[in-house]
């Protein structure tokens, strides 16, 4: 699909010279791609969404002397012996036995939607190390029906207790509408739900042990690959959106959803006890009641291929019967009809799109080479999301021509210029010299 620029866009703010194209998101000014993994230096990586707003700036994914990306390096680290896996699995052992219980109550809790890597680790948690896992879930927008049999098959084959949050309809369409509009983050409203229902739903049960899956460092979050969890409210930490205190002490009113903040919309009408679902649980909370938060990745050498084929064998998981647009892979996020979207977006505000995420993921892991990837990227890479399209407009209120609109507004000058009547990247791993 050709992509134009809208017809009130104003383009002067994308003809200037070089060094005098406005930057936007406070990214890097100079567009650099990983030596090892194609991966663009202006992929963001995790914030506090609770401060998010049209004026935040983002932390970018950083590279070495060298010109390789921290996720590479990070990942190296999982084959050169710099950890030991047989101690990590003797450490993971001594976890699981201080943790289990054996009078009939979870001892754990994992967060998932049954795709590949949750039906992994909570199978594994249960059936070769003796826990007794419950599994939550905070609902997708709108689900896929591949991503329904999947959630299905982890707990009807995979075998699992579960509780299925799914928050008040009319909030998340207004939240996801006004993180469109605000922010070009259509997902952020269930990125909200994944980060603090586990936490909530341990606290809830007195469930004191958490796992969540691969470290953040494999995905070039500044995070050790010593640090086995995540930081409680006091401690310091080098990623904002691994913490446990998102709201920092601050005024309920001055926290921003969708990039509004909460007195605006109760100022609007809009019940607080409607957007309370969203709210992480006090980290004090969780300290009194003594939950621990552990990755198993620390634990686990942790491959999403092999995870993919794990979940196959022993939780029903099966791949996508078509293969996922913007990329080439057919098992990683299927369960939301907005993922798509997600991405696209991701694509339009910072270069990086579905196709190089899939691809440096595989770099990484040594599946395909750097030149496959190129070509991988030259086919898929930046590919608009048709076949939900009309869910995922129908749901925010909003026509093709204002979705692109917006799209457009969110374009940094620096990453995008007009060619031939439509949007092209200046900036590609295999031309970057625009």
């Amino acid at each position: 699909m050709i992509i134009c620029p809208s017809d009130d866009l104003d383009l002067s703010r994308f003809e200037k010279s070089t060094d005098e194209l406005e930057v936007l998101y406070g990214l890097p000014r100079k567009v650099m791609f990983c030596a090892t993994c194609n991966m663009s230096n202006q992929q963001p990586m995790s914030s506090n969404e609770y401060s998010h707003n049209s004026a935040s700036t983002k932390t970018t994914l950083s590279f070495d002397e060298e010109g390789v990306c921290h996720a590479c390096r990070f990942n190296k680290l999982k084959e050169s012996g710099e950890i030991d896996w047989d101690e990590r699995e003797r450490e993971l052992q001594e976890l699981c036995k201080q943790y289990r219980r054996n009078d009939g109550s979870y001892d754990c809790i994992v967060g998932g939607s049954g795709g590949k890597d949750s039906a992994m680790q909570s199978h594994l948690l249960k059936y070769k190390y003796g826990m007794h896992p419950l599994t939550v879930t905070w609902s997708p927008h709108q689900y896929t029906d591949i991503g329904w049999k999947n959630f299905q098959n982890w707990l009807h084959v995979g075998g699992f207790d579960n509780f299925l949050c799914t928050p008040n309809g009319k909030i998340h369409r207004l939240l996801t509408r006004n993180a469109t509009l605000n922010l070009l983050h259509p997902f952020q409203p269930f990125i909200l739900g994944q980060k603090t229902f586990v936490a909530k739903m341990a606290a809830q049960f007195n469930i004191p042990l958490i796992f969540y899956g691969e470290m953040p460092g494999e995905y070039g979050e500044m995070i050790s690959h010593k640090t086995s969890s995540y930081a409680n409210g006091r401690s310091m930490v080098e990623s904002e959106g691994f913490t446990l205190d998102y709201v920092g002490g601050r005024d309920v009113r001055d926290i921003y959803l969708g990039g509004k903040q909460i007195g605006a919309y109760l100022d609007e009408g809009v019940e607080l006890v409607d957007l309370m679902t969203y709210l992480p649980v006090p980290p004090e909370v969780l300290e009194h009641k003594g939950i621990d938060f552990k990755y198993l990745g620390y634990y686990k050498r942790w491959v999403p291929q092999e995870a993919y084929y794990y979940a196959v064998e022993h939780t029903g998981f099966e791949a996508n019967p078509v293969r996922t647009e913007g990329t080439y892979s057919k098992y990683n996020s299927l369960d939301d009809k907005v993922d798509g979207f997600f991405y696209f977006t991701r694509w339009i505000k910072f270069g990086v799109g579905r196709a190089m995420m899939d691809s440096a993921q595989e770099i990484r892991n040594n599946h395909i080479d750097k030149q496959e990837a190129i070509a991988l990227m030259k086919r898929y890479e930046g590919e608009y999301p048709a076949r939900y399209e009309k869910e995922f407009l129908d749901y925010i209120s909003m026509t093709r021509e204002e979705f692109l609109a917006t799209c457009d507004q969110f374009r940094s000058p620096h990453l995008w210029k007009v060619q031939d009547g439509e949007w092209k990247l200046r900036h590609t791993p295999w031309d970057h010299t625009g």
